[in-house]
């Protein structure tokens, strides 16, 4: 018979008394303990672990797109490309979610929606926060957040703030001789200008003489994309569950939802592809 393995005859550490454990490093007690259903429906768990984990997803987002913003701003282009290609895949990893919550039926989710009260999740403020950080500015959106001053003066900072967007733009208006900050709109949605339409084109039709902006135009557009495919697989998600309910925040629901799948961030970049 063989004996089982030992990982402290391979000089693996076995005592962690006066060690930092795995568990130590990642603050799992009060992670795993964050799970507090106010059910007894057995769907409840996925429900909440489902958007806790989303916002731990969101947390890197922010923590990506601030530095990239930064980056970007100082010209630091090559670090900035890898930091936008990973908010990407976060998105794509967000996406998945919805895979598993979409497991969950209409019933299933009946039995303990009453329990969430008006809580919903159109009140996350990461997710406010990382459209704001993109450009997508409502101030109107403020107000769900009053109740928790610090985090009400967090998004309000944001709005004071060029987005990335901004600084994208500041970028290919350097590069190109050109000035589009009067085109911002702090505290509100970008709206789509011509030139900033026409400057992108130039790039777009000499790639190699603007490789650097062609490179940032492509990674927001591959961001955008998958952040739209968050939004849809989000609608879908909500229509699968409870059809055309009002939310639990009191917004239209689905409906509310699918107006925000028209939203563009960066609108000159999709308009210049039928520019070409």
């Amino acid at each position: 018979m063989t004996d089982a393995y030992d990982p402290a005859k391979d000089g693996a550490t076995m005592s962690y008394a006066r060690e930092m454990s795995y568990g130590d490093y990642l603050a799992l007690d009060g992670l795993l303990d964050g799970q507090k259903p106010l059910s007894d429906a057995h769907d409840e768990m996925l429900f909440i672990i489902q958007h806790q984990t989303s916002e731990l997803w969101m947390r890197l987002a922010i923590h990506e797109l601030t530095a990239a913003r930064a980056g970007l701003a100082a010209g630091d282009v090559r670090a900035v490309f890898k930091m936008l290609t990973r908010v990407a895949r976060i998105f794509e990893q967000l996406n998945g979610a919805w895979d598993v919550l979409r497991t969950m039926t209409p019933s299933e989710y009946s039995d303990f929606r009453d329990d969430l009260g008006k809580s919903s999740g159109f009140q996350s403020h990461q997710y406010r926060r990382i459209e704001f950080m993109l450009g997508n500015r409502n101030q109107a959106m403020l107000k769900v957040h009053e109740h928790r001053p610090a985090l009400h003066a967090a998004l309000l900072a944001e709005l004071g703030q060029k987005s990335l967007y901004h600084v994208a733009l500041d970028q290919l208006g350097g590069a190109l001789g050109q000035d589009f900050s009067a085109s911002y709109q702090m505290t509100a949605p970008h709206s789509a200008q011509d030139a900033i339409r026409d400057a992108w084109a130039k790039v777009y039709r000499d790639p190699q003489a603007h490789w650097a902006l062609y490179e940032l135009a492509e990674k927001l557009v591959d961001l955008e994309d998958y952040f739209r495919r968050w939004r849809f697989n989000h609608v879908t998600t909500v229509e699968r569950i409870i059809g055309f309910k009002r939310g639990t925040g009191g917004t239209s629901g689905v409906q509310y939802l699918r107006r925000m799948l028209e939203v563009e961030l960066f609108p000159e970049l999709w308009q210049v592809r039928g520019q070409l």
